[in-house]
């Protein structure tokens, strides 16, 4: 364990082998800043672009600091979209699966009664969406008595969606004295308005736009009439060739229309919009993140989620009306530390919107023109043999414990007054397994999944499958699912 720098931070040891395990060794620099901080409980804001491990930043003290005793919420993580919750849930799931820390995303459009009933059990962290949370607070359904520590994550975007209002809701039901850490990317006047009632002499962290991180990703622009944007595109498509991409487009109609004629192209492609159910949507994300699909059309809101590390080319197919919105998806490439490439399609109708973008990235925005017919056949046959080959499909996030960790499905829950304490007292009398072996276990109404520990999982079910719980013998067997699939099953 030596070998890891979060060791050096002392850290429990359940979070440094977990940070081992998803292969996080050395912090980043926004870490390294952060990290101290949050960790002796001081408040602070965090200037920081996306792509630079500001969840880890967060979720690591968030983790350390949890008492897994305490049965209500003793942290608070409030972020603009579901996707984005169900991201940082994901990753401090991960960072917390060996300590067995319960954490919960909280959102609209998802079963608000699925949510209540997971806030009865044991939850050490909450993940939500303002709306979602009020709902909650409102009826009552959510013990915010305990929480010790409050993130407000891209507080800049809450302000772009209208949510500041929300947020402030929120934080006058918490309690005080607490820790409260804020990040964005950028900082608007409201934002340091939020920053200034609600943090108590904060220490302010700048990620600065080094030369370096700004070279990672290559920005471009073309001009280009509406007519002749498609056309472009697929020009532009068969020319860069990437593995992977994110188009994006201003409204729900441009992206179904645009994937269409994607789709009719043969190109590899799906698309993200907040009109799609939530299954859909999670299932889009999912897909995209496993690289089942190498291109995909979104709105803004639906791909503030998206947390994928080798996205080669992200285009502004519409420009955004913000410059910020700009910034937040062209940081969608070149994530931790690897390069990529964001063009921007400008049409005369764009003009101002992208007059403030172009003077905000002056040192780095360039123009170029658009693929020559000449050199879109000369990479035409590359592209058509790529779209044939088989994806390489990518290693989700945690896949890494499924060696070490298995989880283990009983055909019983709620309804069969199944409690927790049954199955560790089931499970702590096998000979050779311990309380330590035994990890997060989700008690639902007719289901119970119980994750083992430390390679005993095959010894674990072999005994479970022959002896009593609660009583009686049950049906018991090994579960494949992930947590984001459980989560997707059930209708996070």
């Amino acid at each position: 364990m030596s070998q890891n720098k979060f060791s050096e931070y002392q850290l429990e040891e359940s979070i440094v082998r977990a940070l081992s395990v998803l292969k996080y060794t050395e912090p980043t620099f926004v870490q390294k800043e952060v990290l101290p901080l949050l960790l002796n409980k001081k408040d602070v804001v965090v200037k920081s672009q996306t792509g630079s491990g500001k969840t880890a930043a967060f979720g690591i003290p968030l983790c350390q600091l949890v008492d897994w005793e305490e049965r209500a919420p003793q942290a608070l993580i409030l972020t603009p979209t579901r996707e984005l919750a169900t991201q940082i849930k994901e990753e401090l799931f991960n960072i917390g699966r060996y300590k067995r820390l319960k954490v919960e995303a909280l959102f609209g459009k998802s079963s608000y009664q699925s949510q209540v009933k997971n806030l009865k059990q044991r939850t050490h962290i909450v993940v939500a969406t303002p709306g979602r949370l009020l709902d909650h607070i409102e009826r009552g359904t959510i013990d915010l008595s305990q929480i010790k520590t409050v993130i407000i994550d891209e507080a800049d975007e809450m302000f772009a969606m209208g949510f500041v209002d929300q947020v402030e809701d929120v934080l006058y039901e918490l309690p005080e004295p607490r820790t409260t850490a804020l990040f964005s990317a950028t900082m608007p006047t409201v934002v340091k308005e939020l920053i200034e009632s609600f943090l108590r002499k904060p220490q302010f962290v700048e990620i600065p736009d080094t030369d370096q991180s700004k070279k990672r990703i290559r920005q471009q622009f073309i001009q280009v009439s509406e007519e002749e944007k498609l056309g472009v595109l697929k020009d532009l498509l068969i020319v860069t060739n990437p593995d992977s991409s994110i188009l994006f487009c201003n409204t729900k109609i441009m992206v179904e229309r645009l994937m269409k004629e994607l789709d009719r192209a043969g190109i590899q492609v799906d698309l993200l919009h907040g009109g799609m159910e939530q299954k859909d949507r999670s299932q889009v994300i999912l897909d995209f993140k496993r690289g089942y699909f190498r291109h995909l059309v979104a709105t803004d809101v639906a791909a503030r989620g998206i947390d994928v590390a080798d996205i080669a080319l992200v285009v502004n197919y519409d420009i955004p009306n913000k410059a910020e919105t700009y910034v937040h998806r062209i940081g969608r490439t070149a994530r931790y530390e690897k390069k990529g490439t964001a063009i921007s399609f400008v049409s005369p109708y764009d003009q101002d919107a992208f007059e403030e973008i172009a003077t905000l990235q002056a040192e780095v925005l360039e123009e170029i023109p658009r693929p020559s017919r000449a050199t879109v056949e000369k990479y035409r046959l590359d592209f058509e043999q790529k779209q044939q080959r088989n994806l390489k499909i990518r290693k989700e996030m945690g896949l890494e414990f499924k060696e070490e960790i298995m989880k283990i499905h009983i055909n019983a829950g709620k309804k069969t007054k199944m409690r927790a304490g049954d199955v560790v007292g089931a499970l702590c009398s096998i000979e050779g397994i311990t309380g330590d072996d035994i990890g997060v276990i989700h008690l639902m109404d007719v289901s119970t999944f119980v994750e083992i520990l430390n390679g005993k999982g095959e010894q674990a079910l072999r005994a479970l499958q022959q002896m009593p719980i609660k009583g009686r013998k049950r049906k018991v067997s090994r579960s494949n699912e992930t947590e984001y699939e459980r989560d997707l099953r059930n209708g996070y």
